[in-house]
């Protein structure tokens, strides 16, 4: 994981719509970047319709939401199409932004190791820095956490 205060890795990616999406073509807003397994499983549905949900509480603080995934841009297309996702999901495959940002890491399930994506979120400045770190959040309230951090109503852990 990255630490606060240094600058976001720069990226460009592919959105569920197939348009090339760079970090830095949002300069100037903030920018909540979570990083989430895979399209259509349980947590990662329910974190992305909090976002969702959330998303004009996001909009009305100059705040951009991208999730990213190593799923496909069809897949992307159709979980966004499915849930009504008014924001940015992300392809990478190859992992550039996933490795980037630390969060490409080794787990554990039922005594099995592998690698996969860890669900962490990143706070963005309007200057392009990291301005928080979540490792590891709930997907059920990884949205409402930020937006009370965004509301100066406390910190995030």
């Amino acid at each position: 994981m990255l630490d606060i205060g240094i600058k976001a890795p720069e990226f460009t990616l592919p959105d569920q719509n197939g348009n090339q999406i760079s970090l830095s073509d949002f300069l100037g807003k903030k920018v909540v970047l979570y990083f989430y397994p895979k399209d259509n499983t349980p947590g990662c549905t329910r974190q992305a319709c909090s976002f969702g949900e959330s998303f004009p509480a996001f909009q009305a603080k100059n705040t951009v939401v991208i999730g990213i995934s190593k799923d496909s841009v069809a897949s992307h297309q159709t979980f966004a199409g499915k849930y009504s996702l008014p924001f940015i999901l992300l392809s990478d495959p190859e992992l550039q932004a996933i490795q980037a940002y630390g969060v490409w890491q080794e787990k554990k399930l039922y005594g099995k190791v592998s690698m996969g994506v860890v669900r962490s979120t990143y706070l963005i400045d309007e200057q392009g820095m990291i301005e928080k770190v979540m490792p590891k959040v709930k997907p059920d309230t990884n949205a409402e956490e930020l937006l009370a951090y965004l509301n100066g109503e406390g910190s995030i852990k």
